[in-house]
């Protein structure tokens, strides 16, 4: 591509993204990267997100989306492939800098190989080490130059161990606006104001939806039957209404459930209330304010392994900002059609305890709203003069 042979004068970037939520985030990433460098090349791992801004996918992010110790270790042999060739190529053909966005696993030993060729990295989106994992921070001083952090609280545990970290907002926080677009969204989706909806977010990887759409699922026949006046709102990832159709029709055929080709953002702010799966979309539905369900479930190996990996009691990214239990939680055996019916209900019948939960919600938007793109490439800029 002759935008990456030839960068007129601004930096050359290599990206890896993982999954939707990876490619979203690199996406925005991207754009303040462009009104810096109108000019500037990218390429290496990424999704349409990316591509909306000039970048080069050379694998789309769709290789890397695996999920769980299992399913790893299943496509490792595929994953190490790609990694290797990623590598030799851009050792052989140095870009002014690496930017691994999330995918720690995958990005953190590239991230070390490159950074011994002469290849300086920054990391976009810290690891969860203080969730869990918290060892990890040694592999990321050998491979890291530069962590953005997208939450307050992060930077001071990377400056602890001698890494240079910059907090930066939450992109999600600046493209998301404070003041939920509801009407507009319910117009948008075809939605009554006096309709009553539920959003269900099951996840974009495979096994997410392989081992959660059907709890979910079951929970929308649950709650049609008992309320059959609810609307239900499923917003699929690109290339995954293949898979969950066939649930649908095995689990939920007769609810009225609207499936949605994309659309999360819309569905978030047009429902009530969201059945979700734990992931960056639980803290799209508290930028939208809306009142959530989380759930999760993995297969039985692999919660084996990491149900004692962890250091805080939640999972969910709203309830580890607030240090509390904001909305519940429901993991593995927990999460049960019936529980998760009980608590979606309990939102709905109880609106003092919905707008108080909004409020909260809208204050962490303002807390991590902070010009993301400005703030992470004034940081990267500073890398880059460094070099």
């Amino acid at each position: 591509m002759a935008s990456w042979a030839e960068p007129n004068g601004s930096p050359r970037i290599a990206m890896v993204a993982g999954e939707a939520s990876g490619d979203l985030l690199a996406g925005l990433l991207l754009g303040g990267l462009r009104e810096r460098w109108p000019g500037l090349p990218s390429a290496g791992i990424g999704g349409p997100k990316m591509a909306a801004h000039g970048f080069e996918a050379w694998w789309p992010y769709e290789k890397m989306a695996v999920n769980g110790f299992v399913e790893v270790l299943r496509h490792y042999r595929d994953l190490s492939g790609i990694r290797t060739q990623l590598g030799d190529r851009l050792l052989a053909d140095p870009p002014s800098l690496f930017i691994g966005v999330d995918a720690p696993d995958f990005n953190l030993g590239l991230e070390a190989r490159l950074k011994a060729g002469g290849i300086k990295s920054v990391h976009f989106v810290s690891p969860s080490i203080w969730a869990w994992r918290g060892k990890r921070i040694h592999k990321i001083h050998q491979s890291v130059d530069h962590m953005l952090c997208l939450f307050p609280f992060e930077p001071e545990i990377y400056e602890r161990a001698g890494i240079p970290a910059s907090y930066v907002g939450h992109p999600l926080a600046d493209k998301i606006p404070l003041g939920v677009p509801r009407a507009a969204a319910r117009k948008a989706l075809g939605l009554a104001e006096c309709d009553t909806v539920v959003a269900v977010l099951p996840g974009s990887r495979r096994a997410e939806i392989k081992y959660i759409g059907p709890a979910f699922l079951q929970t929308v026949a649950l709650l049609a039957r008992q309320r059959p006046e609810l609307r239900f709102l499923l917003p699929m990832a690109p290339g995954r209404r293949s898979m969950i159709e066939p649930l649908v029709a095995e689990h939920a055929p007769d609810a009225p459930l609207t499936l949605l080709d994309g659309h999360s953002h819309e569905a978030l702010a047009a429902c009530d209330v969201t059945l979700i799966a734990s992931g960056t979309a639980t803290l799209e539905a508290a930028l939208f304010k809306t009142p959530m369900v989380i759930a999760y479930k993995l297969n039985a190996l692999n919660w084996h392994l990491m149900k004692n990996m962890g250091y805080l009691p939640w999972i969910g990214l709203p309830n580890i900002l607030a240090r509390e239990f904001l909305v519940p939680e429901r993991v593995q055996q927990d999460a049960t059609p019936e529980r998760l019916a009980q608590d979606v209900l309990d939102w709905l019948d109880n609106p003092a305890k919905a707008d108080a939960v909004r409020q909260r919600f809208t204050e962490m938007h303002h807390l991590l709203k902070r010009d993301t793109a400005r703030c992470a490439s004034d940081a990267i800029a500073q890398v880059l003069q460094a070099r």
